[in-house]
C-alpha cells in the first residue's frame, strides 16, 4: 500500500494474488544453478534502502507478474548477456530472452528508424491498457528508441552468419524491405547483392522522411550498422530497367528479390497540379535531405502548403 503504484497496478497485483505492502529493491538473486529465489531490501518513501532484507521463492516473484518458472537451470552468458539465437531462444528450453533487443531486431533489424517514425501513439498507445485505464500510456515508441539506440552503440552486432550455402540473391531495392530482406538472406549464410538506383542506401528512410525525426544522420548509421552482419555488397546508380534486367539477374542469381518500393505518391487531382513550381512533399524533402545547406534549395517567397 505504501509503495508509488497506480491503483491499476494495484488491482493488477491483486487479481495475481499479490498484495502491495511496501518499497523494495532486488538485491541478490539465490539458487545454485537455478533461480531459486530473490532477496529484497526493504525502502523507505523516500527510496532509501533501511537495511532489512527478505527473500521470495522465485515461484513467488514470477507468478505475481504472470509467469510460472519452470527451469532447471540457468541461461548460458556471453560476454554479460544472456546468450539468445537469432529468434530470441535461450539455452533452457522454452525460455526466451529480449533484454538485449536481440528479439526485436529479430522480428525488424530497422527496429530504429521504426521507433523514431512510426506513429506509436495512435497505433499502439492509443489502445494500450494502461491508456484506457488511466490516460497514461506505456510509451512503446520511446521505450523502443532507447533500447535499440543502447544496443547499436555497443558496437557490437546481435547477429552471426551461418556458414556460406554458396547461394546468390539479388536484391533489387535499398529501402527499408531490401534491407531487411538482405540483411535476413545474409544470416542464413547466403551471398546478397543490393542494387539501387540512388547513391546511398536506406530508400525513403534516406530520402524520404523529415531531417528533424532522423537527426545524427541516423538513417546512414543504421545501414551501416546492418551491414555489419557481412554478406551484403551494395551496389549504387544501378535502375532496374536501364541498367538491370530481370533475365540477366536471374540467369546470375540463384534467386531475386524485387523492393522497388513505390514509385510516386497520391496525386492533388487538382486542375493545374503539373505547373512548374508545384511539388510532393516526398521530392521536395528528399532534396532537403541530401542538400548540404538548405540554401541551395530554391524556394519562392510565397509558399502554399496543402496538407499537413
Amino acid at each position: 500500500d505504501r509503495m508509488n503504484a497506480s491503483r491499476f497496478e494495484q488491482d493488477l497485483a491483486a487479481a495475481k494474488g499479490v498484495r502491495i505492502i511496501t518499497n523494495a529493491a532486488p538485491v541478490e538473486i539465490r539458487g545454485n544453478g537455478a533461480v531459486e529465489a530473490i532477496s529484497f531490501e526493504y525502502m523507505d518513501d523516500d527510496l532509501t534502502p533501511m537495511g532489512e532484507v527478505f527473500t521470495l521463492s522465485a515461484d513467488q516473484v514470477l507468478t505475481a507478474i504472470g509467469q510460472t518458472l519452470g527451469a532447471t537451470e540457468l541461461p548460458s552468458i556471453i560476454r554479460g548477456r544472456i546468450a539468445v539465437s537469432p529468434d530470441g531462444r535461450t539455452s533452457v528450453a522454452n525460455v526466451w530472452a529480449g533484454g538485449d533487443c536481440t528479439g526485436l531486431f529479430s522480428q525488424n533489424i530497422m527496429g530504429g528508424m521504426c521507433a523514431r517514425v512510426c506513429p506509436t501513439e495512435t497505433l499502439c498507445e492509443e489502445t494500450c491498457v494502461r491508456e484506457v485505464a488511466e490516460g497514461k500510456p506505456v510509451q512503446i515508441g520511446q521505450l523502443q528508441r532507447f533500447a535499440t539506440d543502447h544496443l547499436m552503440a555497443q558496437s557490437v552486432h546481435p547477429f552471426s552468419r551461418a556458414a556460406e550455402t554458396g547461394r546468390r540473391v539479388a536484391v533489387v531495392g535499398a529501402g527499408p524491405a531490401g534491407l531487411a530482406c538482405a540483411h535476413r538472406l545474409a544470416m542464413h549464410g547466403h551471398s546478397v547483392v543490393v542494387y539501387d538506383a540512388n547513391a546511398k542506401a536506406g530508400g525513403l528512410n534516406e530520402y524520404g522522411i523529415a531531417s528533424y525525426k532522423t537527426v545524427d544522420s541516423f538513417a546512414k548509421r543504421e545501414v551501416a550498422w546492418l551491414l555489419e552482419i557481412g554478406g551484403i555488397t551494395i551496389e549504387h546508380h544501378k535502375k532496374l530497367g536501364r541498367d538491370l534486367n530481370l533475365t540477366d539477374l536471374t540467369e546470375r542469381f540463384d534467386a531475386v528479390f524485387l523492393a522497388i518500393g513505390l514509385a510516386g505518391v497520391n496525386a492533388l487531382g487538382a486542375s493545374g497540379q503539373g505547373k512548374a513550381g508545384v511539388r510532393d512533399a516526398v521530392d521536395f524533402i528528399a532534396e532537403l535531405r541530401q542538400a548540404e545547406t538548405y540554401s541551395q534549395v530554391p524556394i519562392g517567397r510565397d509558399v502554399v502548403v496543402i496538407c499537413g
